[in-house]
């Protein structure tokens, strides 16, 4: 039962990607490793649309390491356990809590035993940032101790990055880009070298801005359209090679007139994303939020439908059209870079 509503998440969260995308393009799917325990690392702009992707996107399956604080209500954290979610501790959760995180990469290293994956944003933590950041040691914990339990495992690290044209906005791009996988064995047990090479690997995966001047930078970008979900040509662009760099990979323009009648089309779910707007400190989780809300808001709205048409079918035909239109203005949907 687990399994298949499993499966059910993954085939509905993929179809409503697509729709709440203008375009996700997948790289180097040939890199992902079948049938042998996997330790996917990733890096982290977005919350949870992050994660969805690389479920979707892959057959792997993988179980989740998800930051602690969202399992703080006991019925939450029976749903995300559900679907493969396992809660890592920071300082800020409380130093008491660390200590939890034995269970974490227990249940973690167990999962690896099994022939599972796990994917971990390496990071630590998320940031909006077009960078890659510093990772952190637990990545390299868990692939350690699940050597030391079981020394011959064939223990393969996935190195994954993730850009997006604009981290907010829905009818946007983003690009999944999965790099050569390489055997945690090999450097076991330093771990600076696998964090180095599991870093080295990840680099040429994201699309980096430098830290200096980096509001600069990131306008320089966006004025001469060079497409963000491709860290190559973000990189060609920044060593002065802008002209060549936007001929590569065209940039769509927004929509404002499809975005407009997109949102009186479906009124109410935008309205719900305006009341929880304020609510949502972190911008981070905007799309998170945009993307829930439209995920359980339009079968609810297909519902409503279907109530009003069984009331007075004179509705049926209004409702074919509406929902025709529903549907074209949401591929419609485009959004600048931001």
């Amino acid at each position: 039962m687990k399994n298949l509503f499993n499966a059910f998440l993954r085939i509905t969260v993929r179809i409503s990607l697509h729709l709440y995308f203008h375009k996700i393009r997948v790289y180097g799917e040939k890199n992902i490793p079948k049938g042998k325990p996997t330790l996917i690392v990733c890096n982290h702009q977005n919350a949870l649309i992050d994660p969805l992707l690389i479920a979707t996107h892959t057959r792997l399956n993988p179980h989740f390491l998800t930051r602690a604080s969202v399992f703080k209500n006991p019925i939450i954290a029976k749903i995300l356990d559900y679907i493969r979610m396992i809660p890592v501790y920071r300082i800020r959760d409380g130093v008491d809590n660390m200590e939890k995180n034995k269970d974490t990469f227990s249940k973690s290293v167990q999962i690896l035993m099994d022939n599972g994956t796990i994917l971990i944003f390496g990071e630590g933590g998320h940031s909006m940032k077009r960078t890659l950041r510093p990772l952190k040691k637990g990545f390299a914990r868990i692939a350690f101790q699940a050597l030391e339990v079981k020394p011959d495992m064939d223990l393969t690290v996935l190195p994954v990055g993730i850009n997006y044209s604009s981290h907010k906005f829905s009818g946007s791009e983003v690009s999944i880009c999965f790099g050569k996988p390489f055997k945690a064995g090999e450097f076991y047990p330093k771990y600076d070298s696998l964090m180095r090479e599991t870093l080295d690997r990840m680099d040429p995966l994201v699309s980096q801005i430098p830290d200096d001047a980096y509001e600069a930078n990131l306008l320089k970008l966006l004025e001469n359209r060079i497409a963000l979900t491709a860290p190559d040509l973000v990189k060609m662009a920044l060593a002065g090679n802008f002209k060549k760099a936007s001929e590569k990979q065209k940039v769509p323009k927004a929509q404002p007139l499809a975005n407009f009648l997109m949102k009186i089309f479906i009124a109410p779910l935008y309205l719900a994303w305006k009341y929880a707007q304020p609510k949502v400190k972190d911008p981070t989780f905007y799309a998170t939020f945009k993307f829930v809300i439209c995920y359980g808001g339009i079968p609810l709205l297909f519902i409503a439908s279907t109530v009003l048409i069984q009331l007075n079918y004179d509705f049926s035909i209004i409702l074919l059209i509406y929902w025709i239109l529903v549907f074209l203005l949401i591929l419609s949907n485009k959004n600048n870079q931001s």
